[in-house]
């Protein structure tokens, strides 16, 4: 689960850009909505208003309120609005609270785009699944229910995001949401839908009723169904069930999944005195038979790591046993900086159904997860993630849409080279996203490079050049342990 990231490394997409003086937001936006085409994408998906201001101009106003120092909406309206169209604030609010407006729809034209703008490779990327918890404490607000905050380790009242990103060495596009109603402390909706058969009352219905590898399935279909596709689906251990593990199967991803220490049993062949001998363990009988003092160096990163190859039975105890092969990857955490060895919680386990993954390629792989905390924060912080004050669960459903489409945008924006503020800052969340991969591969050249460039001076830097060399080391380890989640809390978390 996502939570607020406190990271030495998050370049911001958007902070930067705001603090560009040559670079204004708003006629950058408004070349990149004339490039898209929205007002004919927005006439063609329905979004239609039958007075006062065209849709497109209200939709237009409530895409780049957020970039314009406002705190609300309604803020927006009374100091600039007018600057951008004739339409009042219930005009803006109206947009937001409508039914029947297809925001989705909006939300995967412009996914697409932004991946053909990319240009993306199937082969290379993999769809990245996250949600994340916006505190909420109004009573008249429907959808809010009780969620378990796994970084705090408490219930707060708030609404639950599922998102799916599609993320690549390219760089990384938020595709679909959904928000998720849980069964604990529901607030319903204080008035009743205009239209039992609304966009807005069905995604309610789908909130309230579906479990999250149910909407999972159901957005990579989606998008899968307008062109966007991708060979791996990346989760984190919250999201390490038997029941994401079969929606991988039945769509034909390859699953590379953190897993929870709990009870699941795998399956484990062993050859004794000649003999097959099946053992069904969970994770930490695993741990201690077949890992635990085993560990070997993983080439290129500070971790060590063991590999078992098991078999898990993803059907239920009253069901048909249905088997599948498994890889699984045992990664030990790094020692911490006041302890002379690594604790005995301290390490990971990944998933994945494909046995041909190397170590190192699962690795490189999972850490483009990373890509989906770096949006969530700054979703936050910078895009208006349900900020819109209302009252409506239509506004909640547009909002989670319009904080996508605004990111897509400047995706698109920065191959377009609209801006190059723009570009410098999308380059560092790119690098930041799926430098792993790259770190790997390069960390040994450049790190001869420089000590080699430090030798011809170190008459004259002394100590001063081992010191430079640590220093650059730690900070690409510090790298590895915020993209891969491997630091001692998020271990220790898991392990309770």
């Amino acid at each position: 689960m996502n939570h607020d990231i406190k990271a030495t490394e998050l370049p911001d997409l958007t902070a930067n850009l705001l603090r560009d003086g040559g670079c204004l937001i708003d006629n950058l936006f408004a070349d990149l909505w004339q490039h898209m085409h929205m007002k004919a994408r927005l006439n063609r998906l329905g979004f239609h208003k039958r007075s006062g201001a065209p849709a497109n101009e209200v939709v237009y106003a409530l895409m780049v309120w957020v970039w314009l120092k406002v705190d609300s909406v309604g803020m927006f309206a009374r100091e600039s609005l007018k600057t951008f169209s004739q339409a009042s604030k219930d005009a803006l609010y109206g947009a937001l609270n409508s039914e029947n407006w297809n925001w989705r729809r909006l939300n995967l034209e412009a996914a697409q785009e932004a991946t053909k703008a990319l240009k993306v490779s199937v082969q290379s990327s993999a769809w990245a699944l996250d949600d994340s918890i916006k505190m909420r404490f109004g009573k008249k607000m429907p959808g809010v229910s009780s969620h378990f905050d796994h970084t705090t380790g408490r219930c707060v009242m708030g609404q639950q995001v599922l998102t799916l990103g599609l993320t690549s060495p390219e760089g990384f596009v938020p595709v679909d949401s959904e928000l998720f109603i849980s069964g604990s402390r529901a607030q319903t909706p204080h008035q009743p839908f205009h239209d039992g058969r609304s966009v807005v009352t069905k995604r309610y219905q789908v909130a309230l009723k579906q479990t999250k590898p149910q909407m999972a399935r159901e957005m990579i279909c989606r998008a899968q169904r307008v062109g966007i596709d991708a060979l791996y689906v990346l989760a984190d251990a919250w999201f390490g069930t038997k029941a994401m593990i079969n929606m991988a199967e039945e769509l034909f991803l390859i699953p590379i999944y953190r897993m929870k220490k709990n009870t699941m049993k795998y399956r484990l062949t062993e050859c004794r005195a000649g003999k097959r001998v099946q053992r069904e363990m969970d994770l930490n009988a695993l741990f201690q038979h077949s890992v635990r003092g085993q560990w070997q160096k993983i080439t290129g990163q500070p971790y060590q790591a063991n590999v078992l190859d098991v078999e898990l039975n993803l059907n239920k105890p009253d069901e048909s046993e249905k088997y599948i092969k498994v890889r699984l990857l045992f990664v030990r955490g790094m020692v911490e900086q006041d302890k002379i060895q690594v604790g005995k919680h301290d390490w990971a386990a990944f998933l994945t159904t494909d046995l041909s993954l190397t170590p190192q390629r699962i690795l490189a792989l999972y850490a483009m997860r990373w890509a989906i905390e770096v949006y969530f924060k700054e979703a936050k912080q910078h895009l208006g993630f349900l900020q819109e004050q209302s009252n409506h669960y239509a506004a909640y459903v547009a909002s989670i849409h319009l904080t996508a489409i605004r990111f897509c945008i400047l995706v698109i924006g920065k191959t377009q080279g609209y801006s190059d503020g723009i570009s410098a800052v999308r380059d560092q969340i790119i690098a930041n996203a799926t430098a792993i991969d790259h770190a790997t591969r390069l960390w040994h050249v450049f790190r001869a490079v420089i000590i080699g460039a430090l030798d011809e001076i170190k008459t004259e830097l002394g100590d001063l050049a081992d010191k430079i060399i640590k220093t650059i080391e730690r900070h690409v380890e510090n790298f590895f342990v915020q993209s891969l989640q491997l630091d001692v809390r998020t271990l220790r978390l898991e392990a309770k």
